[in-house]
């Protein structure tokens, strides 16, 4: 029996990108097409099957510690980034100022989507949703480059709103205009997630 249920919801990608260098800037460049391969984006310096572990991890690993990379991919929410230009004054936010690969259309709530959802995209390529992202303080150098007075506004305005990390099961061509459906898996929600969730705040 099929694990997991494709569903009505359905999304377009309108903004393709890669950061070639994260160690020279965070910015990506605009792309028209993508090849997603098992490693990754082509060109896309958060590639790899591996990279070494950072503060989201850090109760499980000390830092730099080599770890399966899920995170290949930074998949935002067009009604999301809309939503985080609003909130900080401006009439638009680029995506490539927040080093995004991907940007879809269409999908409500995109920041919370099940980890272990699939994104599927015309021809095949397909996405596993790892977790929601965090805003981080990296993004506002370049926003403050290109909007002086805002970069500081990015982290509040984005919480919530930051997208998602994903990482490749299937192979394939990703390109603008593609339609992407959503995949999401046939489990119950944990019973004791409030529990555990409640110990973890405790112990902070």
């Amino acid at each position: 029996m099929p694990a997991l249920i494709p569903t009505e919801f359905s999304g377009l990608i309108t903004w393709l990108g890669t950061v070639p260098d994260r160690d020279a800037a965070l910015e990506a460049t605009p792309r028209e097409a993508l090849m997603a391969r098992f490693e990754g984006p082509e060109d896309e310096a958060h590639g790899g099957l591996t990279r070494p572990s950072c503060s989201r991890v850090l109760r499980l690993y000390k830092r730099n510690t080599p770890i399966r990379n899920t995170r290949q991919f930074s998949i935002l929410s067009a009604e999301d980034l809309a939503a985080t230009a609003t909130a900080m004054g401006l009439a638009r936010l680029d995506p490539a100022l927040l080093g995004a690969t991907m940007v879809i259309e269409g999908i409500p709530d995109l920041s919370h989507l099940p980890p272990s959802s699939r994104l599927q995209a015309e021809g095949g390529a397909t996405l596993v949703v790892d977790m929601e992202n965090r805003p981080c303080v990296l993004p506002a150098k370049p926003i403050e480059a290109a909007h002086p007075g805002f970069g500081k506004r990015f982290k509040t305005a984005a919480k919530g709103r930051r997208g998602i990390t994903a990482w490749v099961e299937a192979e394939g061509m990703l390109r603008l205009g593609q339609r992407i459906v959503l995949h999401v898996p046939d489990q119950p929600i944990w019973p004791h997630l409030a529990a555990a969730r409640g110990e973890i705040v405790q112990k902070m």
